[in-house]
């Protein structure tokens, strides 16, 4: 399909005079037509307005409807074909094999969440039956399921152009929770989010869904989504990106005459741990794994190791040795944008200008204008006792090692970490008694602890946490991938003594359609 640059309002497309705005290739900093559209803050109270106007009809709708939207969604996205893939590559600077499994793992996503709709544990439905007889005080007949929030606005992501951005998780998770999604398309990828956005809207035709349960908002600069926080028709905000964008939206969001909770995904170094046997076992494999990890997709993960912790000893030496080794043959990659890549380069020269930090190796030398370098660097736990600020998140191929003096200094270390999404244990079974002590720490630290692996990469299943404490994410208690990522779009109701005509039918007496707890008994669908 042509590109046309237009908005999408209540699912119809907009266009808007004025200069507008072009996409960047990632590779050159050359501009790509089309010229995309501008919202104007009418506009953003224009798609509230109909999303408002849609949340009634669209919540009440049977969960098999809201499960073929979703389907439907999967289906259009698939249709895009090599267009949606290389519009992203241009886009985005990622290449064929990322952007095409990425595809999948969006439309995935949308299946996953028709699925979970249809199982309808997510409603956590509850029966209490009276006991008017009970003694001191009659019982009332209790019962309770979850609804949802109501329309929702969607910050798209730079890292992942599909899978959490127009269609991403933050998107299938609210649709299937039943609330109308405004998204706010990232400025780098514009014309990826419209061919996605083109997709969204032909399912909701062919579903019949209501207008105004989608809408695609574009436009730089802060003053549309700031409106779009502010609004207060919007009852909730998924948000991936940096510390500083996502606090700014906490803080718009805290201000409002009504608060409104935001999900953000904002920062993370996913601290990796080496224990003594797992490194004497395999030193040199861990140090050439540590590299492809490191600098997979340029270092543009989430979850990329930007930290390593290890005891000093002849074995880390080796690990050290292998690492180096690997990343002085690793390749520059096209960084996101050109906005990106100057960032990472100044956190790399933040880290290497730091008195106690050592620069250990680095990559080959750029062979583009936006191309980032990797880079490793190592410094002493007690120096880094000294200023844990050198734990900083650099959003790129470079990462820090922690020579640690023993296991006491280490977990002085750990105690100075803030909040991550992931931690990681290389581990042998002569390591299970430090590891067992490190275990409650990581816990109360991050969203998911692996063992013998490497973070970069998120399965999206039933039981992920993509989450942590802060400043990881806004609310440690959430997940934004996996199935309870719909936990975040909705809220407890409980009825008390309805009648059973205007009960809602997963809460009726008679034949379970969904898993419910009946009388503190869980029951089977």
């Amino acid at each position: 399909m042509s590109l046309t640059g237009d908005l999408f309002i209540a699912s119809k497309r907009v266009q808007r005079d004025g200069a507008g705005f072009k996409a960047v290739a990632a590779a050159t900093g050359a501009e790509i037509e089309p010229r995309f559209s501008v919202a104007t803050v009418d506009d953003v109270a224009t798609a509230t307005a109909a999303a408002a106007a849609a949340f009634p009809i669209y919540a009440a709708l049977p969960r098999e409807r809201r499960a073929e939207f979703l389907e439907a969604i999967a289906e259009e996205i698939e249709a895009l074909g090599d267009e949606l893939v290389e519009r992203a590559m241009v886009e985005s600077g990622l290449p064929k094999a990322r952007l095409t499994g990425e595809r999948g793992r969006t439309a995935g996503q949308m299946r996953l969440f028709a699925k979970e709709i249809r199982l309808g544990e997510y409603l956590r439905a509850r029966i209490d039956h009276a006991i008017p007889d009970r003694q001191p005080a009659p019982k009332p007949d209790l019962r309770l399921r979850m609804v949802p929030l109501g329309p929702v606005t969607v910050f798209g992501a730079s890292n992942f152009p599909l899978a959490f951005s127009v269609a991403g998780g933050d998107t299938a998770s609210a649709l299937a929770a039943g609330c109308p999604v405004i998204v706010k398309g990232h400025s780098a990828h514009p014309g990826t989010a419209e061919l996605v956005a083109s997709a969204i809207v032909k399912a909701a035709e062919r579903t019949g869904m209501p207008e105004g349960v989608f809408s695609l908002i574009n436009g730089p600069g802060n003053s549309v989504g700031q409106a779009l926080v502010t609004d207060p028709q919007i009852k909730a905000v998924g948000f991936t990106g940096s510390r500083g964008g996502g606090v700014a939206l906490m803080k718009l969001a805290a201000a409002r005459p009504v608060p409104i909770p935001v999900y953000a995904e904002m920062s993370s170094v996913n601290p990796v741990f080496l224990l003594p046997e797992a490194l004497k076992a395999r030193a040199e494999a861990l140090g050439t794994a540590y590299v492809a990890s490191v600098t997979m997709g340029a270092g543009q993960f989430c979850t990329n190791p930007g930290l390593v912790l290890a005891i000093n000893g002849p074995d880390l030496e080796r690990f050290l040795s292998a690492a180096s080794a690997a990343m002085m043959g690793a390749p520059s990659q096209t960084m996101l944008t050109p906005g990106i890549h100057k960032a990472y380069e100044s956190g790399v020269a933040r880290l290497a200008s730091a008195s106690s930090i050592t620069k250990l190796a680095e990559g080959l030398a750029p062979e583009g204008p936006t191309n980032g370098q990797g880079a490793l660097f190592t410094m002493t736990g007690a120096d880094f006792i000294a200023d844990p600020g050198h734990a900083e998140e650099v959003f790129g191929a470079t990462s820090l090692l922690v020579r640690c003096a023993d296991l006491d200094e280490l977990l002085k270390v750990v105690a100075l970490l803030e909040g991550q999404l992931t931690a990681t244990l290389h581990l042998d079974a002569g390591d299970h008694a430090v590891a067992q002590t490190l275990l409650p720490l990581l816990e109360n630290l991050v969203g998911r602890i692996l063992a013998n692996g490497w973070p970069t990469g998120v399965e999206v299943t039933d039981a992920m946490v993509h989450g942590g404490p802060y400043p990881s994410t806004a609310d440690g208690r959430s997940t934004s991938v996996g199935t309870l990522a719909i936990d975040r779009f909705l809220r407890p109701v409980s009825y008390q003594d309805l009648p059973e005509a205007l009960l809602p039918a997963e809460l009726r007496d008679g034949e379970t359609i969904v898993p419910r707890r009946v009388d503190g008994k869980p029951t089977v669908a």
